[in-house]
């Protein structure tokens, strides 16, 4: 009886602790500080190589629909303060199970205000590089196959002007999208997994690299 009492305790222990773990804040070398979360993963872990994981729960989303504009807001999401003009790119692995499910860059500015950068299950089962800019309502923009589950993803701000690349190796960069919310805006930029269709979507963000500086659009350097 003892014995079952000390199990029965510790599995009150654990479960305990489980929440306080997700609300912990995360830190990454070279990021500014303080990252936060909108909306908490089912799991989350800083490898010792500064890798990032997310684990996104089942029916996560981030999309104002263009058909009825009914808005879905569950997907988790890690973000931080950039400087002005900024260059945040990552390699991301995504470990597809069910349409839809996507590791993400985001970007922030308010509830109506918004996009991200997917590396996306598409509709016809292919790995592909898929853009949202919300404005109001969302667009959603298929582009290029990816072979494989691995990808480069990049966003860059000069300006007002914002710029989405990504690529199969980290040096050869292709314009995803170029798009405007204005001057003057205060945005958030940082990480996220979804997985709309399933019940749960990991995307490991590595490769993590942040400079505050203007660069080239035209380039991404």
């Amino acid at each position: 009886m003892q014995d079952r009492l000390r199990i029965f305790l510790a599995f009150l222990f654990i479960a305990a602790l489980a929440p306080l773990a997700l609300c912990q804040t995360p830190a990454l070398a070279g990021l500014p500080g303080p990252l936060t979360w909108q909306n908490a993963p089912a799991e989350w872990k800083i490898g010792s190589d500064q890798s990032l994981s997310i684990t996104a729960g089942p029916h996560t989303d981030w999309f104002v629909s263009p058909m009825d504009a009914v808005l879905t807001d569950k997907s988790p999401r890690l973000v931080f303060k950039p400087a002005d003009d900024f260059v945040l790119s990552a390699r991301a692995t995504v470990d597809f199970r069910s349409q839809w499910d996507a590791g993400v860059l985001v970007l922030y500015v308010n509830g109506s205000t918004w996009a991200k950068l997917c590396f996306e299950m598409s509709i016809d089962k292919t790995p592909t590089i898929v853009s949202v800019v919300t404005k109001t309502t969302s667009d959603d923009n298929n582009s290029i196959a990816i072979q494989g589950k691995t990808v480069y993803l990049k966003i860059a701000k000069a300006g007002q002007a914002i710029f989405f690349y990504a690529s199969e190796d980290g040096q050869k960069w292709k314009i995803i999208r170029a798009f405007s919310f204005g001057p003057g805006q205060d945005v958030r930029v940082g990480f996220s997994s979804q997985a709309p269709g399933g019940d749960r979507c990991t995307t490991v963000f590595d490769h993590i690299a942040y400079q505050a500086k203007r660069v080239n659009l035209w380039t991404g350097e």
